[in-house]
């Protein structure tokens, strides 16, 4: 049984018991709940185990994404309770939006807070930041800058850092490219690898060969020096995947898998039995009836100066705004990424995001998952609902097979 969202008619939603974790009406293996919004818009989650046994989960809330009041909010589910905390605000910066948080526990001890800032809505701005916490996330130490402004745009990222087996982290991030006399609008956009072997003091990059338009790279460790990773489509044709064979050194080239996207966020996971889940949007441009010239359209641009209005340019690929959000469906592997014959929808609806407004009600998407694996060998999963709440869910692998 799928879950259907409640709205009141004005387009708010219906929040119901908010932050505690009940079995979905009619399905008794499907445990879920909204986390306990601070703002008006919250979106992009990320969920991560902590040490204590929590998990936490972190997205970024406020007015709407752009604006400079949004920020990095932190929640957690203590272990063995049925209660997510209220939400704590880590970040508050007047002039940059700040965006896609994620928690990395690290092998050290410490769990950092990653996250990105940008200017209005040019992603070419972003920089990189963090803090970090020494005990478990119950106090963080000052605001750092991991990575600043880029000679050729902004640094973007939107998964977790990967430890790999010969100790590296390994972060995913995308370039989002400044184009001169443009505004940005992500037609340029590569994915690319940061590389720690210091346990983050200096870092490399490793550019991803052939992922122009690929973004959101969500690394999996197939074990041993094997990496596979998956990849958003600017075009919103298909998610793309790209492996590497030597602890993340070098890439082979993105190339399309049989999933489609568009051009929203996905994430994989591996499981303890090897098989990979993946959370996603089932649609892509090919589902599409309507276009947005700009994923910022609808929000003032403080650095509006005369750049060029973005156009779509004949005979070149452009990034395709506006695809239905929905349906948002997890789906299994059992050969490492090469197919996916197991699918089963968590929400259904049209998905229209035409629109990031949150006050108005607007937008109805479903969006930006992220999927991790419990020790019970449960799966938990986050993701936005309406650009307005974050909704938990909790379901096993059994549970999507049953579809």
């Amino acid at each position: 049984m799928e879950s259907s969202v409640k709205a009141f008619a004005d387009g708010k939603l219906d929040l119901g018991e908010v932050g505690h974790v009940l079995p979905a009406p009619g399905d008794a293996q499907r445990l879920e709940c909204y986390i306990q919004p601070a703002t008006v818009q919250s979106h992009a989650s990320n969920l991560m185990p902590l040490p204590d046994g929590s998990l936490g989960c972190v997205w970024f809330g406020g007015t709407q994404e752009g604006v400079p009041d949004i920020s990095a909010y932190f929640s957690r589910l203590p272990k063995g309770s049925d209660q997510w905390t209220k939400p704590v605000q880590l970040s508050d910066d007047p002039k940059r939006s700040e965006q896609n948080p994620l928690l990395f526990p690290a092998p050290n001890g410490s769990l950092w807070l990653i996250w990105t800032a940008q200017i209005s809505g040019n992603q070419d701005t972003a920089i990189v930041r963090r803090r970090i916490s020494h005990d478990n996330g119950e106090t963080w130490g000052p605001i750092e800058t991991v990575f600043d402004l880029r000679e050729n745009g902004g640094t973007f990222m939107r998964q977790p850092v990967i430890v790999v087996d010969n100790g590296d982290w390994l972060l995913p991030i995308w370039v989002c490219t400044s184009t001169p006399g443009k505004k940005w609008v992500g037609d340029e956009d590569y994915s690319a690898v940061k590389i720690t072997s210091d346990q983050g003091k200096t870092w490399r990059e490793v550019v991803v060969p052939g992922s122009k338009g690929c973004v959101h790279m969500s690394i999996v460790n197939l074990g041993g020096a094997r990496l596979a990773a998956f990849f958003r489509s600017r075009w919103a044709d298909n998610i793309y995947v790209s492996r590497s064979e030597d602890f993340g050194a070098t890439w082979s080239e993105a190339e399309p898998t049989e999933l489609p996207n568009n051009n929203s966020s996905v994430q994989a996971t591996r499981l303890a039995n090897g098989h990979l889940a993946m959370v996603f949007n089932m649609s892509s441009a090919a589902d599409a009836t309507e276009r947005r010239a700009s994923l910022y359209d609808d929000i003032e641009d403080e650095l509006d100066d005369g750049k060029v209005v973005p156009t779509i340019e004949a005979g070149k690929r452009s990034t395709f705004w506006g695809v239905p959000r929905a349906p948002m469906t997890v789906a299994i592997s059992e050969d490492e990424g090469r197919t996916w014959p197991y699918r089963r929808n968590l929400e259904t609806g049209d998905g229209y995001c035409m629109t990031n407004n949150s006050k108005e009600g607007m937008n109805r998407e479903f969006s930006y998952p992220s999927i991790v694996q419990g020790p019970d060998g449960r799966l938990h999963i986050a993701y936005t609902v309406y650009r307005q709440a974050i909704k938990y869910v909790t379901v096993t692998e059994d549970w999507v097979r049953a579809a």
